[in-house]
């Protein structure tokens, strides 16, 4: 018997799955079984046939099976894989903790998932720059190639606690998290 991908189905597997931590996603190759009208929004917000899903329960339990391959999303269990869309990226970090200062710095991030990720050479902060208009769209890297678009209000703050640090020869204005500085443009750009 093939049952049909369901948003109800989905959820039960993750729930089972995710009683010992993260579901090892990684590990499941189970079969395509086709794409769910399911859309994370760039400001973080999970619709399913273009309701929000207001259930902040039931979207953590599906950012728990969700992976990327290529540059595809899908959610996972160990039975079915199927598609869903993501306009930017699939978490937001909505807040985040400094500790230390310098190069002991630690930033510590939480996404509106309440995953909680520390900046670092295994989580690196990155910064795009859109082509047309110049506006910086700051990420840090959540698990497995799932990233967080780090919210305007969080970016201004790291902006304050920023510094320049002379890199390959050139001044880059920057964040010291974990040891790693991260940066986020060229000093010559600071107004």
């Amino acid at each position: 018997m093939i049952v049909k991908p369901s948003a109800e189905n989905l959820a039960s597997a993750a729930k089972a799955a995710s009683r010992k931590g993260l579901p090892p996603v990684h590990l499941w190759n189970p079969p395509f079984c086709g794409d769910l009208d399911i859309r994370i929004a760039r400001d973080g917000t999970w619709f399913y046939l273009g309701t929000p899903i207001g259930r902040k329960e039931l979207v953590k339990l599906f950012s728990s099976i969700l992976r990327r391959d290529g540059d595809d999303y899908f959610l996972v269990t160990p039975v079915e894989k199927v598609g869903i869309t993501v306009d930017d990226a699939p978490f937001v970090a909505v807040d985040f903790e400094a500790q230390g200062e310098g190069r002991h710095q630690i930033l510590t991030f939480t996404t509106q998932v309440d995953d909680s990720v520390a900046a670092g050479p295994d989580h690196p902060i990155r910064v795009e720059r859109d082509q047309e208009s110049g506006e910086p769209s700051p990420y840090v890297l959540v698990r497995a190639r799932l990233e967080a678009l780090i919210d305007r209000k969080s970016f201004y703050r790291l902006v304050d606690i920023g510094t320049v640090e002379n890199i390959g020869g050139t001044d880059q204005f920057g964040l010291w998290s974990g040891g790693e500085f991260f940066p986020i443009i060229p000093a010559a750009e600071l107004p």
